[in-house]
Protein backbone atom coordinates (compact mmCIF):
# COMPACT_ATOMS: atom_id res chain seq x y z
CA UNK A 1 0.00 0.00 0.00
CA UNK A 2 2.55 2.44 0.87
CA UNK A 3 5.34 0.61 -1.88
CA UNK A 4 4.14 -0.66 -4.98
CA UNK A 5 4.16 -4.51 -4.90
CA UNK A 6 3.03 -7.05 -7.02
CA UNK A 7 -0.64 -6.23 -6.22
CA UNK A 8 -0.45 -2.84 -5.77
CA UNK A 9 0.44 -0.91 -9.10
CA UNK A 10 2.45 2.16 -8.74
CA UNK A 11 0.14 4.73 -9.34
CA UNK A 12 -1.96 3.23 -6.72
CA UNK A 13 0.99 3.16 -4.13
CA UNK A 14 1.02 5.71 -1.53
CA UNK A 15 4.61 6.85 -2.11
CA UNK A 16 4.14 7.91 -5.66
CA UNK A 17 0.76 9.33 -5.14
CA UNK A 18 2.31 11.77 -2.74
CA UNK A 19 5.32 12.60 -5.13
CA UNK A 20 2.30 14.02 -7.39
CA UNK A 21 0.80 16.10 -4.34
CA UNK A 22 3.98 17.15 -3.34
CA UNK A 23 4.86 18.23 -7.33
CA UNK A 24 1.48 20.31 -6.92
CA UNK A 25 2.62 22.36 -4.23
CA UNK A 26 5.11 24.76 -5.74
CA UNK A 27 3.01 27.33 -3.07
CA UNK A 28 0.26 26.40 -0.04
CA UNK A 29 -2.73 25.60 -1.73
CA UNK A 30 -6.00 24.55 -0.09
CA UNK A 31 -7.20 20.44 0.17
CA UNK A 32 -9.62 20.54 -2.82
CA UNK A 33 -7.27 22.79 -5.12
CA UNK A 34 -4.49 20.15 -4.65
CA UNK A 35 -7.05 17.00 -4.95
CA UNK A 36 -8.06 19.18 -8.65
CA UNK A 37 -4.94 19.77 -9.66
CA UNK A 38 -3.55 16.50 -9.22
CA UNK A 39 -6.71 15.03 -10.90
CA UNK A 40 -5.57 17.31 -14.21
CA UNK A 41 -1.90 16.17 -13.60
CA UNK A 42 -2.87 12.38 -14.43
CA UNK A 43 -5.03 13.35 -16.97
CA UNK A 44 -3.19 15.13 -18.69
CA UNK A 45 -0.38 12.19 -18.39
CA UNK A 46 -2.71 9.84 -19.32
CA UNK A 47 -2.31 7.53 -16.19
CA UNK A 48 -4.35 4.02 -16.07
CA UNK A 49 -5.56 3.75 -12.53
CA UNK A 50 -8.39 6.08 -11.52
CA UNK A 51 -7.39 7.80 -8.11
CA UNK A 52 -10.06 7.76 -5.44
CA UNK A 53 -10.46 10.61 -2.96
CA UNK A 54 -9.69 7.76 -0.06
CA UNK A 55 -6.48 7.46 -1.69
CA UNK A 56 -5.59 10.88 -2.05
CA UNK A 57 -6.13 11.42 1.50
CA UNK A 58 -4.45 8.46 2.67
CA UNK A 59 -1.52 9.67 0.60
CA UNK A 60 -1.62 13.40 2.25
CA UNK A 61 -2.10 11.78 5.52
CA UNK A 62 1.16 9.83 4.94
CA UNK A 63 2.86 12.82 3.52
CA UNK A 64 1.67 14.66 6.85
CA UNK A 65 2.51 11.60 9.11
CA UNK A 66 6.23 11.74 7.66
CA UNK A 67 6.57 15.20 7.91
CA UNK A 68 6.75 16.75 4.50
CA UNK A 69 3.90 18.47 4.43
CA UNK A 70 2.12 20.82 7.02
CA UNK A 71 -1.04 22.82 7.25
CA UNK A 72 -1.13 26.39 7.90
CA UNK A 73 -4.03 28.82 8.03
CA UNK A 74 -6.19 25.76 6.36
CA UNK A 75 -3.62 26.04 3.86
CA UNK A 76 -0.96 22.69 3.00
CA UNK A 77 2.49 23.11 2.24
CA UNK A 78 5.39 21.28 1.92
CA UNK A 79 7.15 21.39 5.37
CA UNK A 80 10.00 24.43 5.86
CA UNK A 81 8.40 26.00 2.66
CA UNK A 82 7.08 28.62 5.70
CA UNK A 83 8.27 32.23 4.83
Amino acid sequence: MILPSKHIPESRSLTAIGGEILAQLEEPRAVSEIWERVLAARRATGQGAPLPYDWFVLALTFLYSIFAVELSQGLVERTGDRR
